[in-house]
């Protein structure tokens, strides 16, 4: 790891937390990722090889911590690394505010958007009996059109192929269309008005799919720290 040569604090944070992917990582930790193919599906264009580079360059800052487990070790954040996450929250509201505007073509994926929806989705919204969601994604690569996040007992899964469950819901969206009402850059409401989303299943439970769909956690403070300085600024 390359240093700055200062003896300045925020050199010597930045030069540990700047370093490419590292933050990116502390993200997905914060989000409930514990094991190394969970930090993958959060990081899917990052290479295992640079993926256990930063992790140990993180457990030898004492950011995280790594816990012995059979047949896959887990990474924690310990106490320095859960000192981050109000760093973390205002980079993604700054980012939120002032970087998001435009998303690039570049920006889309499906499987990071799903995957992102599957563990923060609120499962608690839907009764306890099998509820599933189909989506489909038309502009989406092939093998990254059709997905199922499946609700049960009040746990999720996500599924890229058909488990032959009967379907409560279909949506229907580009990938964009989806990716900019999870970063909270476009109601769901106004999607489904201007008929860019098509909804259709069970009316009860389609009803209460903004309740159960929460948006990304980062995108949602940004979302409310936007609509927080436009509250000030009509007082």
């Amino acid at each position: 790891m390359k240093t700055y040569g200062q003896f300045c604090p925020l050199a010597q944070a930045t030069q540990l937390l700047c370093e490419r992917w590292t933050l990116i990582i502390v993200r997905e930790l914060m989000a409930g990722s514990t094991r190394f193919s969970e930090l993958q599906r959060g990081t899917p264009l990052l290479s295992p090889t640079l993926l256990s580079t930063r992790l140990k360059q993180l457990v030898n800052a004492g950011v995280v911590v790594m816990h012995e487990a059979r047949p896959n070790p887990t990474y924690h954040l310990t106490p320095a690394g859960q000192a981050l996450r109000p760093i973390i929250e205002h980079l993604g509201i700054w980012g939120h505010h002032w970087a998001g505007s435009r998303l690039n073509d570049g920006d889309l994926d499906a499987g990071l958007l799903m995957w992102d929806m599957r563990r923060s989705v609120d499962a608690q919204v839907f009764p306890q009996r099998r509820v599933v969601v189909q989506f489909e994604y038309p502009d989406a690569p092939a093998g990254a059109r059709d997905w199922w996040l499946v609700s049960e007992s009040g746990e999720i899964d996500l599924c890229l192929h058909d488990n032959g469950y009967e379907v409560d819901i279909l949506i229907r969206c580009s990938l964009r269309t989806m990716t900019e009402i999870w970063t909270c850059r476009r109601p769901f409401s106004d999607a489904v008005r201007s008929r860019d989303i098509d909804v259709k299943g069970d009316s009860k439970l389609a009803g209460r799919l903004q309740d159960w769909l929460r948006t990304s956690a980062l995108s949602g403070l940004g979302a409310q720290s936007e609509s927080r300085s436009a509250d000030e600024a009509t007082h």
